[in-house]
């Protein structure tokens, strides 16, 4: 017999050809379940980022509205020193108008509970044209929030 006669002859296969043949079904569940833990996680991240954002959100609005209501003082100097802009405790409902500092109020007031949230509150407290501001609002939605957030800025006019 010639070399180009010879029978071909396969080689055996090595190991068991059972078990080389895929992925097991437990391989399978071991990587949904690890990419299902990484999916809660990363749902979680995004939930807290977004708290988190809304919570920065509403400090940005009462930092924005806390100027205004400077600008607007700055711009009615005789009755920061006559002492019309300051309220008693918290200001929780918009007072009513009549004078150019009671609409400056009113209209701030407006503004927390719009730009912010319907429950925020604020108080200005001036004394010899250095003014105090103070807004307060719920923040129990924001990462780590209590229930209640106070900011205050001060200002000399």
């Amino acid at each position: 017999m010639s070399p180009f006669q010879m029978p071909f002859r396969r080689r055996p296969a090595r190991g068991n050809p059972s078990r080389s043949r895929g992925v097991s079904l437990i391989e399978v569940l071991v990587s949904v379940v690890v990419l299902s833990i990484g999916m809660l996680g990363a749902a979680a991240l995004q939930a807290s980022a977004l708290r988190g954002n809304q919570g920065s959100f509403e400090r940005t609005q009462i930092s924005i509205l806390t100027q205004s209501i400077f600008d607007a003082m700055r711009a009615n100097r005789a009755a920061v020193m006559s002492n019309a802009y300051n309220t008693s405790g918290w200001l929780c409902s918009a007072p009513s108008g009549g004078t150019l500092a009671g609409t400056d109020l009113a209209r701030w007031h407006a503004a927390l509970q719009a730009q912010v949230q319907p429950g925020a509150c604020g108080r200005i407290e001036c004394n010899a044209g250095i003014c105090s501001v103070s807004t307060r609002w719920d923040d129990s939605r924001s990462a780590g929030g209590g229930s209640s957030q106070i900011v205050t800025l001060r200002a000399q006019l």
